[in-house]
């Protein structure tokens, strides 16, 4: 039983070490793929709705923006209504992009799922959204500084 999220992670980090060596071409490094696809699948989206997508800290995603910014990915807008909020644009650049990753990504799903049925493949999903959902409620508590009891 506890095996599960160390596999879980084992797959995470080989997928995201093999993106990040595949998307260093396209000057996307360090996971930052993942916020492009986001952006563009969410364009304007402020950073708090993107921290609770990818599962990232402020600090973390601030970074990344920056960079995405710095690289010509992503524009930052005031939003019209309040101007405390940017938000977040993919560019021309990220659009381009874009397809390729989900290419990526396709071709990830299609290597991982090799061999399952497509029964076994919606069990799977259902599974891995099942965990994710526990998980998120601890993620959300202790990202506000709670501690959590073992």
């Amino acid at each position: 039983m506890a095996e599960i999220l160390r596999e879980i992670g084992m797959i995470a980090r080989a997928l995201d070490s093999i993106s990040n060596i595949e998307f260093k071409e396209l000057e996307l490094t360090k996971g930052q793929y993942l916020y492009v696809v986001r952006i563009c699948e969410n364009p304007g989206i402020i950073q708090e709705q993107l921290l609770d997508l990818i599962k990232v800290d402020r600090s973390t995603a601030t970074r990344a923006i920056q960079k995405l910014e710095q690289h010509g990915f992503v524009e930052k807008h005031n939003d019209p209504d309040n101007k405390k909020i940017k938000r977040i644009y993919p560019t021309e650049k990220a659009r381009q992009v874009y397809p390729l990753i989900i290419l990526e990504n396709n071709y990830s799903n299609n290597v991982a799922l090799k061999g399952f049925s497509d029964e076994e493949t919606v069990h799977v999903l259902i599974y891995l959204q099942r965990i994710r959902k526990n998980i998120e409620t601890d993620w959300e508590s202790v990202k506000k500084g709670n501690k959590r009891e073992y």
